[in-house]
């Protein structure tokens, strides 16, 4: 009789699509002497790049002393005749038009010479449906499409116990240990980029952003059927930036060590490093951080008030004691935390002390936290939005509470600098290219800013255009599409590590980093860095600087679309 374990095995392994590598294959080549065998299982490899594989090999006899060098045997049956074989991690890899040759050998017992056949499964895919969604707006790109993809990007960034309505397949509960210098339970939240570190900054940045587009534009999630997903979608972090507040004075704002983090290429689902937690407190403090987390709190607070009463306040709470924190022990939090540093330095904490204070005059109408708004802001024209800096979005948060012309002069300074003919340089094709890195993040940002700008009055034919205008070059306007799984031509080899996997059970490794193929996966809605200022670009795995994602990258470019829907209803 078949071991139970091996049929539930052989019931989960089937084929992952149609179109694959999978196969059964017999036993060639084969050799016997002496009680002992030798063989080979070669499957040809014709439905593209195989990444990884199993294969379910079964005897007719009983066998032993199993040699072979490409796999890993997993489990064999109580009677012997069954074993479970799942590549090595530098043996997954066979390039189409070649093929894949396990040799094995062993021994077997009585008259009867051993032959066998071999279930091979190519884990080179996945089981993910991505549904059909409708364009109902007559607009040249479906942005139901993009924004549904979007919010499916932050699910493969969760980390933690995922929920059982988990719609990526090839993800799994990870970093389950996450914890404080008190055994304080970190988990959850999002991974960063590409990596698997959970940096506080970029990830409060980013929900301040994607609520704020919920907030103004509530009606475009709800018309393209996204309101639920986006809710379930901010309240990931939130919920993990609210067990970070741990004390009045004492907020957790990264887990995970860069080095060791960066140096791991696989699943977050399979890492066995470290995870310290670092903290700021009222003796190593981090006024941007801080108001950054209440800014995010505050805003969330806006948009759960109907739907979660009791969450809302909760978040409300939040903010205002990380607001008195922030504004009464002032630093950096990058001099506080060196591990972040790195990474995500910051510049200077006035912005982010106007930006809490700003969302908190918004939510509470209490004039303190305008003062505090009005005392920390900057005046002039902003390098642009983004998860270091706030300016842009101050300007048009306070010009609309308080109608000031300082405000509405510095909007229309920093538009006069970001649109043609001003200090930003334009690409050949017309991206606003600010910064190499993440190219396309500074200009969603700023469409998303400038598409707010135009609410308030200020120039709202002319921002429009040009919001619409860098949107619809993230979207396919050269020729090409910079988000993964839409349009035409989109990416196909982000940097990110957990799409490069092959799927479970085969290892993952730098390997994996480096074959030129697709990823295996899908990472669906993710915004990639972008083209240089020539615009040119490489769909390469290896080039982070132009293929990596982020969290933060997709924030501002999903508040932006959701905000080009709303004009079109």
């Amino acid at each position: 009789m078949m071991d139970s374990s091996l049929v539930l095995v052989l019931l989960v392994v089937t084929p992952l699509c149609l179109a694959d590598n999978s196969a059964t294959v017999p036993m060639t080549k084969t050799h016997t002497w002496s009680g002992n065998f030798e063989g080979h299982f070669i499957l040809p490899i014709t439905h593209g790049d195989l990444i990884g594989w199993e294969a379910i090999i079964t005897f007719n006899v009983p066998v032993t002393d199993i040699q072979q060098y490409v796999g890993t045997v997993k489990r064999t049956s109580s009677d012997n005749k069954i074993i479970l074989l799942v590549n090595k991690a530098d043996k997954g890899i066979v390039k189409q038009g070649s093929s894949l040759d396990i040799q094995i050998g062993g021994h077997y017992t009585g008259s009867t010479e051993p032959t066998a056949t071999a279930d091979i499964v190519d884990l080179s895919f996945d089981s993910q449906v991505v549904p059909t969604v409708v364009d109902a707006d007559g607009t040249k790109y479906n942005y139901n499409e993009v924004m549904m993809k979007s919010i499916l990007f932050y699910e493969a960034q969760r980390s933690g116990k995922l929920p059982p309505t988990n719609r990526i397949p090839w993800r799994g509960d990870s970093a389950l240990t996450d914890h404080g210098d008190n055994g304080e339970d970190l988990t959850g939240g999002w991974y960063d980029a590409g990596d698997h570190i959970k940096f506080g900054f970029p990830m409060a940045s980013s929900t301040t952003l994607l609520a704020w587009g919920l907030l103004e534009y509530k009606d475009a999630y709800e018309h393209s059927g996204q309101l639920e997903n986006m809710y379930d979608c901010i309240r990931w972090p939130l919920e993990w930036m609210l067990k970070c507040h741990t004390g009045p004075n004492e907020l957790y704002v990264q887990v995970g060590d860069g080095g060791p983090d960066h140096g791991y290429w696989g699943r977050p689902e399979d890492m066995t490093m470290a995870r310290p937690a670092y903290k700021i407190t009222a003796n190593r403090p981090g006024s941007d951080i801080a108001a950054e987390y209440a800014a995010a709190f505050a805003v969330s607070h806006l948009v759960f008030k109907e739907k979660d009463p009791e969450f809302a306040e909760k978040l409300l709470t939040h903010s205002k004691q990380l607001y008195d924190f922030a504004v009464h022990h002032k630093a950096r939090y990058t001099d506080s935390v060196n591990q972040a540093a790195a990474y995500y330095r910051s510049d200077k904490y006035e912005d982010e002390l106007t930006w809490g204070a700003a969302w908190l005059f918004r939510v509470t109408n209490d004039t303190k936290y305008l003062n505090w708004a009005e005392q920390y802001y900057i005046t002039g024209p902003d390098w642009g939005q983004s998860w270091d800096d706030k300016y842009s979005g101050n300007m048009i948060l306070l010009y609309n509470m308080t109608g000031k012309d300082i405000y509405k002069n510095d909007i229309e300074a920093t538009f006069t600098d970001w649109m043609p003919g001003g200090s930003v340089p334009y690409s050949p094709k017309g991206l606003a290219f600010r910064s190499q890195w993440g190219s396309l993040r500074y200009a969603s940002n700023m469409a998303f800013m400038a598409l707010l700008a135009a609410d308030v009055g200020i120039h709202p034919d002319q921002y429009r255009q040009w919001a619409r205008s860098q949107i619809g070059y993230a979207l396919g306007d050269t020729g090409r599409s910079f988000v993964v799984g839409f349009g035409t031509n989109p990416p196909q080899r982000p940097h990110h590590r957990s799409s490069s996997c092959p799927s479970r059970p085969s290892p993952c490794s730098f390997a994996d980093q480096q074959q030129p193929g697709p990823n295996p996966h899908t990472l669906y809605g993710a915004l990639v860095g972008g083209p240089n200022g020539q615009d040119q670009y490489t769909d390469d795995r290896k080039d982070y600087v132009s293929n990596e994602v982020a969290c933060d990258y997709n924030a501002g470019f999903q508040s932006a679309v959701a905000g080009l829907k709303h004009l079109k209803m």
